[in-house]
């Protein structure tokens, strides 16, 4: 009789928080292994095919990864290990606001410059005014690189070493601990500004400007509004950028496994020691569990004496965002305008809020740089309503039923009529059409409800590290410090592996890279 496999992590989920801590642990001479449900890595970021069209199931909006140096995390994850990826650029998105239909370039001066058209010189006035608040701001939240952050005592070592860079930030960064309306309070009056800061805070945290933290805005603002600045796309789709974290993780000596559901993290004497699978296999872990699953689902994973009764309730407490409703479509290409952007946003009502189901809307047309994710003369094309899609109205169908079906058609209309505002014909075009709800986000990304991950406004506080109560059980992902986001699951992963190394280890990589 063989005895149980033994490991020096396990890490139970391969989205992109995952697969960083994963790999960089691979990286500094861990045994690792990954346990990842679906068939597919990634969690949300994953990517699949179907009639020859390469569909992105999630994130498709990118910065910071094309270039050196850059303040993204997963940048640095990468370089740790080794990888990267060929990229596409572009400096312009779409819009179809109620204001119109027009295009939003990212750079220094090129929005301020449509304000200018858009709303007149005030509100182009107070975008530069905003931007001058803002460059201090994004200087602090750059002196202080994330893959310094680890969560024990090594942290005054770490971050220690950043602190001649961080010394003539140290008064901005007071203003990032707060929320991103505080800071504009005063700097923008014009409405249709107000509105559009809410959304870019939206398509950050899932909320409007009061509850978006102000640290987070800050590194959008130095990302986005500097002088040069290009947006990224990976070629191959989001799924390029997981199997290159795949590929660094197997060159280090980790191992991933697909299809191996983790039904229980064991403990023995108060300590997280392994987990048995779904098939019952026990796999043990010498150092460390961590657990890149939301919360809701981590904690149904322990036995309920394994946490204190406190942290239980409260983290089961917290609040989840809504879900969303995805279209995937392949569709025929002729005759399409040679202007397209590659990324929309739609808004139907600033009056309903930002927050409201149904009223912000993707879009991607990612073959648009990447003609090799769609046939020759084809395009792929994912809609998706970002994070205020009602779980309620889904709980409790059967997805063979015909309510189900009738509800899919129905709630997707919306995703429709957006994509005519974009490209008028495109019903008589779609040759591959996919709907998703938020039973599919529940199903396939296995998330609790379907949803985005925790809704913790900054006004609230910020969201919990990867420490628990529970030796050797870690957290990573959405559900951790600094929260919802690529860069911010990618820091989580970075900071969660690097707590599990020497500091010495630690500031060796740093020094290298």
């Amino acid at each position: 009789m063989t005895s149980n496999p033994t490991v020096d992590a396990i890490v139970i989920g391969s989205g992109i928080g995952g697969l960083c801590c994963a790999g960089l642990l691979a990286r500094y001479g861990l045994e690792v292994l990954v346990c990842e449900r679906h068939t597919i890595p990634g969690g949300a970021a994953h990517s699949f095919e179907r009639d020859g069209f390469k569909f992105d199931s999630g994130p498709s909006l990118y910065s910071g990864l094309s270039y050196r140096p850059s303040s993204n995390p997963l940048r640095f994850a990468l370089d740790a290990i080794g990888e990267d990826i060929d990229w596409a650029t572009y400096t312009t998105w779409g819009c179809c606001l109620p204001e119109g239909n027009f295009p939003a370039p990212v750079g220094v001066d090129a929005f301020a410059d449509i304000l200018t058209d858009l709303r007149g010189p005030t509100a182009a006035a107070q975008w530069r005014r905003l931007q001058a608040v803002m460059q201090p701001l994004g200087a602090a939240t750059l002196a202080l690189p994330t893959a310094a952050a680890r969560y024990d005592w090594g942290a005054a070592l770490t971050l220690g070493r950043c602190l001649p860079q961080m010394l003539p930030h140290l008064g901005s960064a007071f203003q990032l601990t707060g929320d991103f309306s505080q800071v504009i309070e005063g700097v923008i009056t014009d409405p249709f500004l107000r509105n559009w800061l809410d959304l870019l805070c939206f398509l950050l945290s899932g909320l409007p400007a009061k509850g978006t933290s102000a640290a987070e805005m800050a590194f959008m603002f130095a990302e986005w509004y500097r002088p040069e600045v290009v947006l990224d796309y990976p070629l191959g789709g989001s799924g390029a950028i997981i199997d290159a974290l795949v590929r660094g993780l197997e060159c280090h000596g980790g191992q991933l496994r697909l299809g191996a559901t983790v039904a229980e993290i064991l403990t023995d004497r108060d300590r997280a020691t392994g987990v048995r699978l779904k098939n019952g296999e026990v796999i043990n872990a010498r150092k460390a569990v961590i657990s890149n699953a939301s919360i809701w689902d981590t904690l149904g994973l322990l036995a309920e004496p394994a946490l204190p009764k406190k942290f239980r309730c409260d983290r089961q407490a917290t609040q989840p965002c809504p879900s969303f409703m995805h279209l995937h479509l392949g569709i025929d290409a002729t005759g399409l305008p040679e202007d397209l952007h590659c990324h929309y946003i739609f808004v139907e009502d600033w009056a309903r809020g930002v927050r409201a189901p149904q009223n912000v809307i993707a879009i991607s047309i990612p073959s648009l740089l990447d003609p090799g994710l769609a046939p020759e003369g084809k395009h792929t094309i994912h809609a998706y309503t970002p994070a205020t899609e009602p779980y309620e109205l889904w709980a409790g169908l059967d997805r063979r039923s015909p309510e189900y079906a009738e509800q899919k058609e129905a709630r997707s209309q919306m995703l429709w009529q957006a994509l005519e505002r974009v490209i008028p014909d495109i019903r008589d075009r779609t040759e591959t059409r996919l709907v998703g709800t938020p039973l599919t986000h529940e199903r396939f990304l296995n998330i609790h409800r379907g949803s985005y991950g925790p809704e913790i406004p900054a006004t609230q506080g910020v969201f919990p590290n990867a420490l628990t109560p529970l030796p050797g059980l870690l957290l990573c992902g959405a559900s951790t410090f600094p929260g919802i986001g690529v860069p911010a699951v990618a820091a989580s992963g970075i900071a969660a592996a690097n707590t599990l190394v020497p500091v010495q280890q630690h500031l060796e990589l740093l020094q290298t890279l």
